[in-house]
């Protein structure tokens, strides 16, 4: 059990400089609709005053030397180069010694020489949204006229590659491209990324009376699931297809954040994303109006923490009830979960996907379970060699050898 006290960690607060703002209109975005929460207020971008107090505060609350700001949307870029360099400056202004970065998510679309520029200048990491090859990314992600944004993707791509911008892909899983991991795969590695995430896509559809259609993780309890989602046998096969072919070749070469989650798990040490984490409740967003709610993925009206304009950063991200959000990821998981070979891989993975009922009948239990313990049990061997590997200080990508050599005993 993890009983570190909250301060010993960094604690993240990504900021939605526009809001819910996108040029695009992704049919399974969970963002868009959150523009329904503030009727009164059209423009839905962070005013320089806001960006000021954000930035004091954020560096202030920080307990390690280095700060990372993480700037995502709806559409970051839809505020222009000028909003990120007075950024820059009020960082250099309130740093007091200490190292910061710049992460900043992006679908690509918008991505000029300017920008690129900008990016490399300042050190900025750069993700982009892509859903892998043409058909499978256009399916979903559309223009708001309804114009496929691929194209549109690659040349961001190809513009950030020409400026020797440091970038990473998420790709979102869903019903459709969870079907073919080997094509998707390939995308990715003809596009030479070399580190990927790839996140799968589960909502429910619930008719709030503001018009929003996504279901809250405490709500809809019989709410259907979108017919975009991916189905628990559907991400089990995929991360399993994808596996087989990462493990032959690529490992230590090419960076698939679940497959780096799962061994940290295996190794019993904290893993670099949250969703499989062991407690959550450190990782918070900021709207474009000063409103900061407990996650990205909970930005509904019963987790909202404040307002930054009324209560400090620190005031929110460590007040009891954001504490408790954190630490009933562990508390309320279900007696299937605690039983589970694999608990500590995967924490019963993301609060929001806990609405399935376990083999015992209990409500709150993971969505995505059975995906799940199938890529667990499927890479188990692979994970023991790579946990025997680095106990013993020798590189896990020695399982490639090990595979091509029948995978035999290795104790």
């Amino acid at each position: 059990m993890n009983n570190a006290h909250p301060f010993a960690r960094p604690t993240y607060v990504m900021a939605k400089p526009a809001g819910s703002l996108c040029n695009l209109a992704c049919r399974y975005c969970y963002y868009t609709e959150k523009a329904r929460l503030y009727p009164n207020n059209p423009r839905h971008v962070m005013s320089d005053e806001l960006l000021e107090e954000f930035t004091r505060q954020y560096i202030e609350m920080q307990t390690t030397p280095e700060v990372l700001f993480t700037w995502h949307g709806g559409e970051t870029l839809m505020r222009p180069v000028a909003f990120y360099k007075r950024a820059l400056e009020l960082q250099r202004c309130y740093a007091n010694g200490r190292r910061i970065d710049n992460a900043i998510q992006t679908n690509g679309t918008l991505i000029t020489d300017e920008w690129a520029r900008f990016f490399k200048e300042n050190n900025f990491l750069v993700g982009v949204s892509i859903d892998g090859p043409k058909e499978y990314h256009d399916a979903y992600r559309r223009t708001r006229t309804g114009r496929p944004s691929w194209y549109g993707v690659i040349q961001g791509i190809r513009t950030l590659e020409k400026h020797g911008v440091e970038w990473n892909a998420l790709a979102v899983v869903n019903a459709l491209n969870a079907e073919h991991p080997e094509e998707f795969y390939r995308f990715f590695k003809d596009l030479n990324c070399r580190f990927i995430q790839f996140t799968p896509v589960v909502e429910r559809l619930y008719r709030h009376p503001d018009g929003r259609t996504l279901a809250s993780p405490i709500e809809g309890g019989v709410a259907e699931v979108a017919d975009f989602s991916v189905t628990p046998q559907q991400w089990g096969n995929f991360l399993c297809r994808l596996f087989d072919l990462w493990v032959q070749d690529d490992v230590g070469e090419y960076f698939i954040q679940i497959f780096d989650s799962t061994l940290a798990g295996w190794m019993g040490v904290a893993p670099g994303v949250c969703s499989t984490g062991e407690t959550c409740g450190h990782a918070g967003v900021i709207e474009f109006n000063g409103d900061v709610y407990a996650c990205d993925h909970f930005v509904f009206p019963e987790f909202k923490l404040g307002n930054i304009k009324e209560k400090s950063l620190m005031e929110m991200m460590y007040a009891p009830t954001m504490l408790q959000f954190g630490e009933n990821k562990r508390a309320l998981l279900t007696r299937q979960c605690k039983e589970c070979e694999y608990l500590s891989a995967c924490h019963g993975e993301c609060p929001r996907l806990r609405f399935a009922e376990s083999v015992y009948g209990e409500r709150g239990h993971n969505y995505l379970c059975e995906g799940y313990k199938m890529f667990f049990e499927h890479v188990a061997p692979y994970m023991d060699f790579m946990k025997h590997q680095l106990q013993n200080h020798k590189a896990p990508a020695e399982v490639m050898q090990w595979v091509k050599n029948g995978m035999p005993r290795y104790r």
